[in-house]
């Protein structure tokens, strides 16, 4: 999984970016950059004006410009933001009438449709939901994205203005705690939703590890002067945890499900454009034909390790027992990683990069926040060779006393976790993004789960083949596990399936641990609903496209130069890129042969 807190609505500021057409177009594409500069006029117009609003995402994307700065909390924020959106939206929409360009119109149109997301999103949310804001979970994001290894050591000490500004102790600033209050009073409404009982309950123990994990990053990243912030903050954290306890918890609702319509703005939001009902029925054909595979499989792993157990069940059992020391996990997963690579380069199945993968483990607090491995994407504007880097975590601190979470640290699971997160999934999509240059609305406002996803999942599948057979089983539980996702996630939200029942699916037939089942029930329920679906439908859709193309290309068709392609088109929605495949991929390559 990609670490989606800044990534997911990127937002950016004024600053072209060179780049190249990456999209086949009806019309030849120009020679030089012209268009691109064209675009970015246009794109910079609606980053200066979300960067008003929400600056902790700019800084995240990598402007400098909007680095210590907070998020717009204002009462009237919402309206303001509601206005210029509309009247930025008129503005391109005209544009896309006068302009000839098809690269320029496409990225109009690529604006068009986020201003509208968010449009939609801020009017769902006002007629359903009370607002309700995890300050100190935000807090700790926040400053994450300026102290870290990823970011600049010149930007660093622009988290201690972040930190002030949060805790209302730098010149005429309010903290965020209070002004989080505040909206949440002026959001109470008849009928509407508050946040659901158990997010909110699992919210509170989690206050003080984000607490000890800001100030571990202060001393980690020697930033001074922080010592009276600090102190304000464990404060506000603690009345805030109070009025957390009183005035939240009492509104909460013990339902997760979401109203229909505000789902189904969710799975468009991620990138899911199909009817949930159909999906489902595609997922659980695919659910039943992956479980059949790790059968099959399982007695073939049994007599190869002498196990008398040869059901999958039982191999699965076998293969967690053989767990990797938190020490040692580091080490070997680079181990793994470089035989993959080896591969890739080998069987040219992909471009690797050169340069060595950036990998770590998680502190306690990002598992409190992120208790699953991802990816860090590095920073994407005024990159100076900065790397996405795979965060590896051993730990669900929302598990329960003495419960394991032995899904990802033992040896089978490090293959295709590798390939996923590390090469050639998410690192090297955020690594071409950076190196090859793409438009800014490309670059920034094109991101879905469906792109991103879809392509991390082809990667496992790639390199499945090429792993030995321990690491092909659970590369076939994993993708068992992203099937079950795309029916259990809409079948909860839509009322069609009980939180115990898809537990159990998740237990007996995904295998996995109790811990590990909860955050997914959790992910579907309340913390990313309608994300998880996203991961095999973007799947099927890559290798539907990828058929396609070694039918059109026959023996002319080459597994590196279609990965490569696939890379260089950016994270843009896979119907374009299926439209550069056709239109400028199978082409080339025949007119090559």
């Amino acid at each position: 999984m990609m670490k989606t807190f800044a990534a997911a609505i990127a937002l950016a500021a004024a600053s072209a970016l060179p780049a190249t057409p990456v999209l086949a177009q009806d019309a030849e594409a120009p020679s030089s950059p012209g268009w691109v500069e064209t675009s970015n006029t246009y794109t910079q117009k609606l980053a200066t004006f979300q960067a008003g609003f929400f600056p902790i995402n700019a800084s995240a994307s990598g402007y400098e410009q909007y680095d210590g700065l907070v998020s717009d909390m204002a009462l009237d924020r919402d309206d303001r933001y509601l206005a210029g959106a509309r009247a930025l939206r008129a503005e391109f929409a005209a544009a896309m009438e006068s302009e000839t360009n098809p690269y320029v119109q496409q990225d109009l149109q690529i604006l068009i449709d986020s201003l509208d997301q968010s449009i939609l999103g801020i009017e769902l949310n006002r007629k359903y939901s009370l607002e309700f804001t995890e300050v100190p979970q935000n807090l700790f994001q926040s400053i994450g994205i300026l102290l870290s290894d990823q970011t600049a050591e010149h930007r660093r000490p622009k988290a201690l203005e972040l930190l002030q500004r949060f805790t209302g102790t730098w010149p005429d600033t309010e903290p965020m705690t209070e002004l989080a209050k505040h909206r949440f009073e002026a959001s109470r409404g008849e009928g509407k939703m508050g946040p659901y009982v158990v997010e909110v309950r699992e919210s509170l123990p989690k206050i003080e590890t984000y607490a000890a994990g800001i100030r571990q990053l202060f001393d980690k990243y020697g930033i001074e002067g922080a010592d009276e912030a600090l102190d304000a903050m464990d404060a506000q954290f603690a009345d805030y945890r109070n009025w957390t306890e009183e005035v939240i918890l009492p509104v909460s609702r013990d339902d997760p499900r979401l109203p229909e319509d505000l789902y189904a703005f969710s799975l468009k939001a991620w990138g899911i454009d199909a009817d949930p009902r159909e999906t489902m029925k595609e997922a659980r054909r695919g659910f039943y034909e992956i479980r059949a595979q790790m059968e099959a499989l399982a007695p073939q792993i049994a007599a190869k390790n002498g196990w008398e157990d040869t059901s999958y069940q039982g191999v699965m059992r076998a293969l967690k027992a053989q767990t990797i020391p938190n020490d040692e996990i580091e080490a070997y997963y680079r181990g793994v990683n470089a035989q993959l690579e080896e591969k890739a380069r080998e069987l040219e199945i992909v471009s690797i990069p050169e340069y060595e993968l950036s990998m770590r483990l998680a502190s306690e607090a990002e598992s409190a926040a992120q208790p699953a491995p991802h990816m860090r994407p590095p920073r994407l504007i005024g990159n100076t060779g900065e790397q996405g880097t795979f965060v590896l975590t051993v730990g669900n601190p929302s598990a329960g006393e003495g419960e394991v979470y032995d899904d990802f640290n033992h040896a089978a699971a490090s293959w295709t976790l590798s390939a996923h997160e590390a090469r050639p999934g998410h690192e090297m999509q955020f690594a071409a993004l950076v190196e090859q240059g793409v438009s800014l609305a490309r670059l920034l406002y094109a991101f879905n789960s469906v792109n991103v996803e879809g392509w991390a999942l082809y990667a496992e599948a790639e390199m499945l083949p090429h792993e030995p057979i321990e690491g092909q089983f659970v590369a076939q539980q994993f993708r068992l596990l992203r099937a079950a996702r795309a029916f259990l996630d809409p079948m909860l939200n839509l009322g069609m399936i009980s939180r115990e029942e898809a537990e159990k699916v998740l237990l007996e037939d995904v295998l996995l641990s109790k811990p590990m089942a909860k955050q997914e029930l959790d992910r579907y329920q309340f913390n990313l609903p309608g994300q998880a679906g996203a991961y095999y439908y973007g799947y099927r859709k890559l290798v539907d496209l990828r058929i396609e193309a070694e039918v059109a290309l026959g023996d002319d068709f080459s597994e590196k130069a279609f990965n490569d392609f696939l890379l260089s088109q950016g994270i843009i929605p896979l119907e374009l890129i299926a439209k550069a495949v056709r239109e400028e991929f199978i082409p080339s390559q025949r007119s090559e042969s």
